[in-house]
């Protein structure tokens, strides 16, 4: 055993750095073995990893039935369902941090709380107001 090795076993690891690695990894999993069409282009010409909602949509694709695998692409495997679970924290703040420029994009041009929750869906301008505290909590953090 190496002392570098013997220092690492006594050190806490950075969760954070693992997680953040982790999901790097899932999205380059995904794009070597499933980007298609303009996603494999890039990939191949520039090294240009898939976004994560479109990885997260590409597998589920695959997995449901609804995509057709492409020449050579392998199926779906139990890695790659691993790697889209692990991606779906990212995309879930990437969306998240959409809808809430939107709400405040619409609140700037002037758009009520109930006309936001109607495009929402949602029932009431209370809802629509607490959903955007909600989100905005969740993207400042």
């Amino acid at each position: 055993m190496t002392e570098q090795e013997r220092d690492d076993a006594f050190t806490r690891p950075d969760a954070r750095n693992a997680q953040r690695l982790r999901t790097h990894q899932a999205l380059l999993h995904i794009t070597e073995r499933h980007a298609a069409g303009e996603h494999r282009t890039r990939w191949d010409e520039q090294r240009m990893p898939m976004q994560p909602f479109d990885a997260l949509r590409r597998v589920a694709d695959l997995a449901a039935g609804s995509a057709l695998l492409q020449d050579g692409e392998p199926p779906v495997d139990q890695d790659d369902l691993t790697a889209a679970l692990t991606l779906v924290p990212w995309a879930r703040a990437e969306f998240d941090q959409l809808e809430a420029g939107l709400l405040q994009m619409s609140k700037g041009r002037g758009m009520t709380w109930q006309e936001i929750a109607f495009g929402l869906g949602l029932g009431s301008a209370q809802a629509a107001r607490q959903r955007h505290e909600r989100l905005s909590r969740r993207t400042d953090s």
